[in-house]
């Protein structure tokens, strides 16, 4: 994640990348409803459940590329698509270890990165620093696991289809993984090196 300030193009609210953005944090507790249905006694809906997480995704390419190409990148939306990239994480890494589908390790091990990220957020704006800003490597290390995700949930099942999407799904969790905590130990470097440089200032 990149730290530096990036020029903001427009002030406005209402752009079509916020709107995409916001669209996604109001799928966050439809997805986490809908996966969980099974637990509390509903039907299984995990094909809808599916379908949120795929327009999730759809649209967490969309905001970003349409910002960029129409100069509609803003404060707003810089705070909207990172929230709705870990809260989507965090629901999915709830949802699945509550049906037992991902394992408390690698839930653990997910969570441990979010609480490292939190840590470096608060130690930049204690320096005055605004929150971090979503690079290629943290966009790539999401992407991964938002493939994870539904690949994992469609494991939950029986024939050839649920061991193929076993198989992918646990390739991609293990890259999606890896690539977290490496853009979270790029991103401590970072910090520690603005922390080092106002200390040299002062």
């Amino acid at each position: 994640m990149e730290v530096q300030e990036t020029r903001v193009q427009t002030e406005r609210v209402l752009t079509i990348p916020n709107i995409l953005s916001m669209a996604r944090l109001v799928g966050v507790p439809v997805f986490l409803w809908l996966i969980l249905r099974p637990e509390f006694g509903g039907p299984n809906s995990d094909g809808w459940a599916l379908l949120v997480l795929a327009l999730s995704g759809i649209s967490d390419y969309l905001d970003g590329k349409l910002a960029r190409r129409w100069n509609q990148i803003s404060s707003l939306g810089r705070l909207l698509d990172p929230a709705a990239d870990r809260l989507y994480v965090l629901s999915t890494l709830l949802g699945l270890t509550w049906r037992e589908i991902l394992p408390l390790w690698l839930t653990a091990l997910l969570l441990a990165r979010e609480l490292l990220l939190a840590v470096m957020v608060g130690i930049l704006r204690r320096h005055g620093y605004p929150p971090p800003q979503v690079n290629f490597l943290g966009k790539a290390a999401t992407f991964n696991l938002m493939y994870a995700f539904p690949l994992l949930l469609l494991s939950d099942g029986h024939g050839w289809i649920a061991s193929a999407a076993a198989v992918f799904g646990w390739a991609f969790a293990v890259w999606g993984t890896t690539l977290y905590w490496w853009a979270g130990v790029l991103y401590v470097v970072q910090v520690r090196r603005l922390v080092r440089a106002d200390a040299t200032t002062d």
